[in-house]
């Protein structure tokens, strides 16, 4: 996982090996650290709360060497990525629900195949194509179920997704129950909208509400894919979408393409939602729980 993870860094740990410096400390190195973590996608007001703590710490410590902050650097960006949420999937119950949210183009779909592909094996695993919207969401979420070899239910486009995920929750119910394993899990997809539309976000509203309604406490888990090279605008669309459901983490994707890894720290810090899994490639198994050490050290190790 490690390695998966630190490969994906590549290009914001090339961005991240200016961030400290050589030689003395001087007020130079505060301001290219500043600029390299603001270029890494951190955010301003994250960077400004980081930068002044390894400050403060160096202080502290009477650290004078550019190339001692790294481990300060790296305590402190550690810290910013604490979360006390339990994530539900795991748990053992009949039935999890699971809702994927995004928008187009951010990689949802594709996760939702790896999500799958990831948890077969523990789980009895069903995929419903709610996103009735957008042509050719249907047939390309068949496609992933294919792949990652489980069923789907599915209609035809322009259907009613509120009425397709209650009938999918019945087929996972009266299917994919089995108490010699850790249950059934379903994957719910929804319209990739665009979270500026007023109407689909409302039918999201009624997709998370059938969910609630038809199962206690589901959705379990309500995920949003974002797209790391989108950066900053993607936390953004997360807010308008956080509006609508309660999102309870995140699928970060195309990690690998991106200069812009920093922008997870900034994901706890303006969305207060921890990031569940990493988008590593285009391979089905390329998707990988997040780990804060791993990827922490992922952004400075060679």
């Amino acid at each position: 996982m490690f390695k998966k993870i630190r490969q994906s860094l590549g290009k914001t740990r090339r961005q991240l090996a200016a961030a400290v410096g050589t030689g003395d400390i001087t007020e130079e190195t505060w301001e290219d650290m500043e600029d390299t973590l603001v270029r890494s996608d951190l955010g301003v007001e994250t960077t400004i709360e980081l930068v002044d703590a390894v400050r403060e710490r160096a202080e502290d410590e009477a650290i004078i060497n550019a190339e001692d902050l790294v481990p300060i650097l790296k305590s402190e960006m550690r810290k910013r990525l604490e979360s006390s949420a339990e994530f539900a999937i795991g748990q053992r119950r009949q039935l999890t629900v699971v809702m994927v949210v995004g928008v187009n183009g951010s990689g949802k779909t594709t996760s939702i195949g790896k999500l799958a592909n990831y948890y077969k094996d523990d789980f009895n695993v069903r995929l419903a194509a709610g996103d009735t919207f957008r042509a050719g969401a249907i047939d390309q979420l068949k496609v992933w179920a294919e792949r990652a070899n489980v069923p789907i239910t599915a209609s035809q486009p322009g259907s009613d997704a509120a009425a397709l995920i209650y009938d999918s929750i019945r087929a996972a119910r009266a299917r994919d129950v089995d108490p010699g394993r850790k249950g059934a899990l379903l994957f719910v997809d929804t319209a990739g909208r665009l979270q500026t539309n007023f109407n689909l976000m409302r039918e999201l509203e009624k997709v998370y509400n059938v969910c609630a309604s038809s199962v206690h406490e589901a959705p379990h888990e309500t995920l949003i894919v974002i797209d790391a090279p989108t950066g900053q605008n993607a936390l953004e669309q997360a807010k308008k979408f956080k509006e609508s459901v309660n999102l309870t983490g995140v699928i970060l994707t195309k990690l690998d393409g991106t200069g812009k890894g920093g922008m997870i720290f900034s994901i706890y810090r303006e969305l207060g939602i921890p990031v569940r899994f990493v988008g590593t490639g285009e391979a089905i198994d390329d998707l990988v729980p997040f780990d804060a050490d791993a990827f922490v050290d992922g952004m400075f190790e060679e």
